[in-house]
This record gives C-alpha cells, sequence and structure tokens, in this order.
C-alpha cells in the first residue's frame, strides 16, 4: 500500500539526502585516474563494508537473515541493485568525462520520470501547486534538451534508471530496514563488479596501476582512501533515501528531485 501523506521527518531527511547528492560532482571528479565502473566497484564494495559494519555495531546482522528468506524483498532489492549500479556508472563516467551538465539534465528529467510513475503505477495525487511545478518542470527539460541540440543518452538513462529505482525502492520500503535493505542491494551485485574488478587487476587495467606507472600521478594511499570514502559517502544519503520513501508519496519525492541537479547545475557553471 502506498503512502499517501508526506512525513515531516522523512520530508527532512529526503531534502538532505538530495542536498548531498548535489555536491557529489566536486568528491568524484577528484577520483581520477578511476574509470567510471571501477569507481562503482568502489563504491558498492566499500558502501558494503560499511553496511554490514554498522549491522554488527548495532546487532542488526538478524535483519539481513530475514530479508533472505523474504523472497519478494529480495528479487526487488536485487532489481534495485543493477538499476543504481547503471545510474553510479553512467553518472561517474558523465562526471570523470566532462559532462556534469549531461548529468544534471538527467536529474531534471529524473522527477518527471519518478512523478509520471506515481500517478500511473501508484496512483498518487498531486496537488494543483504541485501540477504547476511539473509544467514548469517540463518546460525547463524542454529548454535544456533543445539547448544541447542532440538526443541526451545519458540524461535519458539516468532519469529513467533513478525513477524505476524509486519505484521499487518505494515499494519495498515499508517492510525493509534501511540499512538491511542497502546491504542486500550492494551484495546482489558485488560478484559481477569484482569479477570485473579481476579482470582489471588481471590486464594491468587499474588506477593504482597508472598512477604506479606515472611519476607526476596521485599519491596511491590517497586515491585509495577517495575510493573507500566513496563507499561510505555512496551509503550515506542512500539510506537516508530509504528511509524518507517510508514517509513520503513518490510524487513528493519527484520533486524533491530538483534539488539535486540544480545544486549539480551550480556546480557546474561556477566551479567546473
Amino acid at each position: 500500500m502506498s503512502t499517501q501523506k508526506n512525513e515531516p521527518r522523512a520530508l527532512a531527511l529526503g531534502v538532505s539526502c538530495y542536498v548531498i547528492w548535489g555536491f557529489f560532482p566536486l568528491y568524484f571528479s577528484m577520483l581520477s585516474p578511476a574509470g567510471a565502473v571501477e569507481v562503482i566497484v568502489h563504491r558498492a564494495v566499500w558502501g558494503l563494508f560499511f553496511c554490514l559494519v554498522a549491522l554488527a555495531i548495532t546487532r542488526s546482522l538478524g535483519k539481513i537473515r530475514a530479508l533472505i528468506a523474504d523472497r519478494g524483498a529480495l528479487w526487488r532489492l536485487a532489481v534495485a541493485g543493477a538499476l543504481v549500479v547503471v545510474n553510479w556508472s553512467v553518472y561517474v563516467y558523465a562526471v570523470l568525462a566532462g559532462h556534469t551538465t549531461d548529468a544534471a539534465v538527467g536529474y531534471f528529467i529524473n522527477p518527471l520520470v519518478t512523478v509520471a510513475l506515481g500517478l500511473i503505477v501508484l496512483r498518487e495525487r498531486v496537488t494543483p501547486i504541485q501540477k504547476v511545478a511539473l509544467a514548469l518542470g517540463v518546460l525547463a527539460v524542454i529548454i535544456l534538451v533543445v539547448g544541447q541540440r542532440s538526443v541526451p543518452i545519458v540524461s535519458l538513462t539516468l532519469a529513467l534508471t533513478f525513477g524505476l529505482y524509486s519505484l521499487v525502492k518505494k515499494d519495498v520500503a515499508a517492510r525493509v530496514d534501511p540499512l538491511a535493505g542497502m546491504a542486500i542491494e550492494t551484495a546482489a551485485v558485488s560478484p559481477v563488479l569484482l569479477g570485473y574488478y579481476a579482470y582489471l587487476a588481471v590486464t594491468s587495467s587499474t588506477s593504482f596501476h597508472t598512477i604506479a606507472t606515472d611519476e607526476a600521478g596521485v599519491s596511491w594511499p590517497l586515491h585509495l582512501a577517495l575510493l573507500v570514502g566513496a563507499g561510505a559517502l555512496t551509503m550515506i544519503p542512500l539510506i537516508m533515501f530509504a528511509s524518507a520513501a517510508r514517509g513520503l508519496t513518490l510524487g513528493t519525492m519527484g520533486f524533491l528531485q530538483y534539488l539535486g541537479p540544480t545544486l549539480q547545475l551550480l556546480v557546474a557553471v561556477f566551479i567546473f
């Protein structure tokens, strides 16, 4: 059953996680020479590590066993994990390739996708004020897309994958602990990602190999610390997002999603 009202605590968590996401380009631009998928490997694996440590400290590892027994929740979380990995990969690629604006446009389109899914799939309602905001959002996206003068593949991929991720998380949020849910999500995709990283290691193609052969390169301990930090930085807002999903309508989650890309565009314009 979908949430039909917005809880103040959930709204505060939602706003906070999108503000954090808005400043992500500043951090991920420092992860070069790691490629987009290599960054995702570290985000997922270290994120899983931090989730398990947090669950162990709070003596909540039993929640993972309960989730594994819930096959319905398990496959939904696996799907969410796959969607977020695609989203992460495209996003990090865009930032590292200097296309931060394309990424921001994707997250401007994303709220429209999320609100549409809320209306069509969950039968949610929007207020007159939200309808006005939605119309302005559509107009802004049209202007941004026309300004690019090309099909925004990166933007559309980001919008669709995170819109579907929001729908899946909303569907399962009520019966899943946010921290345990994130552990299952990352555990579901980690084997594939580690397999890719093993390939990079065997072919001497990791960022650490690049640093070792580049006399003017980045210090590898600093690079490793930044990659480990990416895992923690990834999990914190996603756990906040999962908690917010419990107490917000999908439509409200969609409107909140304008915060992230707005900040990303400001970062792209004034810093990059």
